[in-house]
């Protein structure tokens, strides 16, 4: 993904396009892409000369939150295959285990699995 680019920025290629030259030529001039300047300058003319807000993604899963947050809670060791196996069955959600598993870090579920104690740790002995 790109980065945002500065509202002076913008400005600066608005104003020079006003001043008769063509968007390609104040793409070159400002270092932006010709299709940014092209879409800056187009806007423009609709009057739109803010940028635009980034639009929120939404996912397939967030309708099915309660399901998947009720599946942990009955069985906390619950994987990632068992879970993808009973949203296919049980809510017709055909998704990979990946895709679920970002969507559970990105809720703030994490998993590590932890032995009782480091194998590199010294213990006493008895």
């Amino acid at each position: 993904m790109g980065r945002a680019l500065s509202s002076d920025l913008r400005e600066r290629v608005l104003k020079a396009s006003e001043g008769g030259v063509s968007a390609r030529k104040c793409a070159e001039r400002f270092g932006v892409a010709a299709s940014t300047a092209i879409r800056w300058i187009d806007r423009a003319t609709k009057g739109e000369t803010e940028p635009r807000k980034p639009a929120k993604r939404v996912s397939r899963l967030d309708a099915h939150t309660a399901f998947i947050v009720a599946m942990i809670e009955a069985q906390k060791d619950v994987t990632l295959d068992e879970m993808v196996v009973r949203l296919a069955d049980e809510r017709d959600v055909g998704i990979g285990r990946s895709m679920l598993s970002k969507w559970l870090r990105s809720r703030g579920f994490t998993y590590k699995k932890r032995p009782h104690m480091h194998w590199s740790r010294s213990a006493r002995a008895c």
